[in-house]
């Protein structure tokens, strides 16, 4: 098993961990799945940029503490976990494995 490569996770590489700042947000899409990264107090969160709700986009939404407010219809989210908080939403999304290697930041996804 190479060291990329952990319990079936893969890591890809999204940025360098410096031009992502504290308090920012950085969107992409792996897989073609669309994803945001939330850098909150040094730690490096994301989840599905993808409301279980309507599919709408989650992450333009407001950020309180660890949760995300949808834009769209205002289901919340956590963003460490991806577990829904309140309706309309009713399932949770995916969230990611990040870890900062070599000075980028990675997300994994699995194999």
């Amino acid at each position: 098993m190479s060291e990329d490569m952990i319990y079936d996770t893969k890591f890809i590489r999204i940025a360098k961990a410096a031009d992502v700042p504290d308090g920012e947000r950085l969107f992409f899409e792996l897989e073609g799945q669309p994803i945001v990264l939330f850098v909150l107090n040094g730690e490096y969160l994301a989840i599905a940029d993808k409301c279980s709700h309507d599919d709408g986009p989650v992450g333009e939404g407001e950020l309180e503490g660890e949760e995300i407010i949808c834009p769209r219809h205002g289901a919340r989210f956590n963003i460490r976990t991806g577990k829904v908080l309140s309706f309309p939403a009713v399932k949770d999304i995916q969230s990611y494995e990040v870890r900062v290697k070599d000075d980028y930041i990675e997300v994994g996804i699995q194999k």
